[in-house]
């Protein structure tokens, strides 16, 4: 067993015996480190896993605590293995990532303040009137036939999708548009489509983490580009993993990548299909964050520059509109036939009444006012959050300058590991999301990523300045860790 999962069965095996109660507070994840000489990161690995097994919950500003459940369940609850993440596949032991992101989303739910949520400020969306439509377009229920959401989708919306590219500069064949349950469906799609089992596929480093989980998943090989967080990836990097390593697909966000929040120029665009297409090899585009630019003009996607069908655009109304509808949609190029089929033998359809909201909300209810007015909210929030991590955190912590989006890229001071932080502030009811999630290495162990869409409040000033106490206080330990060894 690692080390993590013997020390997750000995808790575990405590609480089955009756040492520690049902109820009661475990000792935190500072205090286990230091008794058991073990690491914070395998300490956190160890909670983890209990959690994922029902076995401890985690309260905000509580700590940890043993769950109220049969002890006959308690008493097998450290038997299971945990379930392995991308980077177990790649390099051994590590934090599993698909566990590390339940967890954060789960202490959110119970009233963390969310600045690690990879979603946006909920009240930000128009829940009253996808309701209303929602609501009409179900009396009328009856009225659709039994096929009406099998692929490619709701001819409707197509049309509106169709249309809004138009109107930002991308005339698209509306036959090519394939309707998906949200973006990530889109991108598992495209990435089966255009790649088998086996197939090496190159990705930013850092990246968003759901693309790391569907080549893991998907058994393939993931290659890490190095990425600039002003330039975006780097071409000639790139071009080199493709001669050496026999690249057969990469996955980019080049509007606003999550987690850097940069945006590639049309001059790097231009030249990154280019020199994709000269080696006819394939990329799926992440565009999520397209319609949440703060200029006064919208971006260019990699798909305005593709002439030979090789760009897979992925895109969806989750950011902007409704995460809980769930509608996305792709953009595959030559591989439409190959990504509708897909569609069809994976999740057979998308339901018809989301495409349908959607599509009534896009056609009568200014959906460019709502952006606008969600364009001016996060702008001005990224310049506030940006601002209090400078005053609060310790010298040396440097932050990114979103031009979009709604994620704040932060690299931490020397020595201040982000797991021990995020350990810290989990602790005090305050969600962040850990740079190495985003790597299958330990390149970026001293970043963190915060969520700035929330309005800015006295209580998320006050967990902005929490964590920049929490990091000071782990940059002053650093040193003296460091002359230890």
């Amino acid at each position: 067993m690692k080390l993590y999962e013997t020390l997750a069965a000995d808790i575990a095996r405590q609480i089955a015996q009756g040492v520690i109660r049902e109820g009661e507070k475990i000792p935190s994840v500072r205090q286990t480190s230091q008794h058991h000489n073990l690491s914070v990161s395998t300490v956190i690995r160890a909670f983890l896993l209990l959690e994922s097994q029902g076995v401890i919950e985690s309260r905000p500003q509580s700590g940890y605590f043993v769950r109220r459940k049969p002890a006959a369940q308690a008493g097998t609850a450290g038997d299971t293995a945990a379930p392995a993440g991308p980077a177990d596949l790649a390099r051994g032991e590590t934090l599993d990532t698909s566990e590390f992101v339940l967890t954060t989303l789960r202490s959110i739910n119970q009233g963390s303040v969310p600045l690690g949520s990879p979603y946006p400020d909920p009240a930000s969306f128009p829940w009253a009137r996808l309701n209303q439509h929602a609501n009409s377009l179900a009396r009328r229920a009856g009225q659709m036939g039994m096929t009406a959401d099998l692929p490619p989708g709701n001819p409707e919306l197509i049309r509106q999708i169709a249309r809004r590219h138009l109107e930002n500069g991308l005339p698209v064949d509306a036959g090519e548009i394939i309707i998906t349950t949200g973006a990530t469906e889109a991108l598992n799609l495209c990435l089966q489509a255009v790649a088998p089992p086996g197939s090496v596929i190159a990705v930013e480093s850092p990246t968003y983490y759901a693309l790391l989980q569907a080549i893991e998943r998907m058994r393939m090989q993931v290659v890490e580009i190095p990425t600039d967080p002003v330039a975006g990836i780097d071409l000639a990097a790139l071009e080199r993993a493709i001669d050496e390593r026999g690249v057969a697909a990469c996955m980019v966000m080049p509007n606003f990548q999550n987690p850097q929040g940069y945006q590639m120029s049309d001059e790097r665009k231009r030249a990154m299909v280019e020199m994709l297409t000269r080696h006819d090899v394939p990329v799926i585009e992440n565009d999520v964050y397209h319609e949440l630019y703060y200029g006064d003009v919208h971006p260019t996607s990699l798909k305005n520059y593709d002439t030979r069908g090789l760009v897979l655009h992925c895109n969806s109304f989750s950011k902007t509109l409704s995460p809980a509808n769930r509608i996305g949609w792709a953009l595959p190029g030559r591989y439409r036939s190959a990504v509708e089929k897909l569609k069809f033998l994976n999740t057979l359809n998308t339901p018809a009444l989301p495409q349908l909201a959607i599509a009534e909300y896009l056609k009568h209810d200014g959906y460019d006012y709502h952006l606008r007015k969600v364009r001016k909210a996060y702008a001005q929030n990224a310049g506030i959050m940006a601002m209090a991590v400078r005053r609060f955190f310790p010298p040396g912590t440097c932050v990114s300058t979103p031009v979009g989006g709604y994620l704040l890229w932060v690299t931490l001071a020397d020595g201040i590991p982000a797991l021990e932080l995020y350990a810290r502030a989990q602790e005090r009811g305050i969600s962040i999301g850990a740079g190495n999630i985003f790597a299958t290495g330990d390149a970026f162990q001293h970043c963190i990523r915060l969520n700035y869409s929330y309005p800015w409040t006295a209580e998320v000033e006050a967990a902005v300045r929490t964590l920049g106490l929490l990091a000071a206080d782990l940059a002053n330990c650093a040193p003296r860790k460091r002359a230890n060894l």
